[in-house]
C-alpha cells in the first residue's frame, strides 16, 4: 500500500466548484482509497492506494470529480516520499523557525525550455 497526497486546485468547500471535504473523502474511498484524511477544509488530502502510477491516479481522480459534481479541478497527486523529499531539500532552513513564511509548489510536469 502507498501512501499518497493528493492536491487539488479549483475546489471549493462552497459556491463556485464545490465539493464538500465528507464528499471527497468518500469519492476517493469509492476510487479505492484507503485511510482517506482531508486537510481542514483545503481540499487537499492524504490516503494509501495500491496504484503506483500517480498520473494515471491524478486523471482518475479528476474524471470521477467530474462525473459526480460537473466541473474538472486540477489534480496533482505525490507521493509520501516526493513529500519527504522536498522537506529535506529545503533551501531555506531559517524559514523553519517561522514556517508560516514557508511555501512549496510543485508542478505536474517539467516545463518546456524556449528556445
Amino acid at each position: 500500500m502507498n501512501t499518497y497526497i493528493a492536491l487539488f486546485r479549483g475546489i471549493n468547500v462552497g459556491g463556485k466548484n464545490s465539493l464538500p471535504m465528507k464528499e471527497l473523502v468518500a469519492l476517493l474511498k469509492g476510487l479505492g482509497a484507503r485511510n482517506v484524511k482531508t486537510y481542514i477544509q483545503s481540499g487537499n488530502a492524504i490516503f494509501q492506494s495500491t496504484e503506483k502510477d500517480t498520473p494515471h491516479l491524478s486523471q482518475k481522480i479528476g474524471t470521477e470529480i467530474k462525473k459526480r459534481c460537473g466541473f474538472d479541478p486540477c489534480v496533482l497527486v505525490l507521493r509520501l516520499d516526493e513529500i519527504e523529499k522536498a522537506i529535506a531539500e529545503n533551501p531555506f532552513p531559517e524559514a523553519e523557525t517561522a514556517p508560516s513564511t514557508l511555501h512549496l509548489g510543485f508542478l505536474a510536469c517539467t516545463p518546456e525550455i524556449p528556445i
